[in-house]
């Protein structure tokens, strides 16, 4: 009968080929776990609820997401509408809000967030009406999507507050672990 090694000549092997093993987060070979963006407002792919828009409390959505890709720094989120100004014919996209240096270990962002209740270190870059906050969906006609895109980043991102969501993209470029989205749906009413 062969001899078999010792429990500690195999704990011994073990340890040093997990120590050559790469680090992914999860188990080689294991399907990776994707970045989930959601809302307890509103489905993907449904209506946004008037409150978050122009025709209501023009306050953001509450949002959650699932954990980070390990090697994640910061995250990153912006909300635009690519249907702007016209569905039939759109001419450009339209950027609601941007959001940078969030920390991996957030999880959510509450309803209403703005500068003074977002996690430390979070900072609100320019929407495209060049103001550092949320500006809800106001579609002048027809029903527009509303794209709201959450960025798992290598790296923290420097002051960009006065900057705009090009800049903002531009400095991540390159950095992305991970992305997520959630797409919301919104017409005023009677338009």
């Amino acid at each position: 009968m062969p001899r078999l090694p010792s429990p500690i000549v195999l704990c011994t092997v073990l340890t040093a080929a997990l120590a050559l093993a790469p680090i992914r987060g999860t188990v080689e070979g294991a399907p990776s776990v994707a970045l989930t963006l959601s809302s307890s407002a509103f489905s993907a792919g449904g209506d946004i609820p008037t409150r978050y828009t122009c025709e209501g409390k023009d306050i953001s959505p509450p949002l959650a997401w699932s954990a980070p890709p390990a090697g994640t720094r910061s995250l990153a989120l912006i909300m635009d509408d690519p249907d702007a100004p016209d569905l039939p014919a759109p001419k450009t996209t339209f950027t609601h809000w941007v959001v940078y240096n969030l920390p991996p270990i957030a999880g959510a962002l509450a309803e209403a967030a703005n500068q003074s209740s977002l996690p430390a270190g979070a900072r609100q870059a320019l929407n495209d009406l060049q103001r550092p906050d949320y500006v809800g969906p106001c579609p002048p006609i027809g029903r527009h999507r509303y794209f709201t895109r959450l960025f798992a980043l290598d790296v923290v991102l420097p002051d960009l507050d006065r900057q705009g969501p090009a800049r903002v993209e531009a400095a991540f470029a390159g950095h992305v672990l991970a992305e997520a989205e959630l797409v919301g749906l919104y017409q005023k009413n009677g338009r």
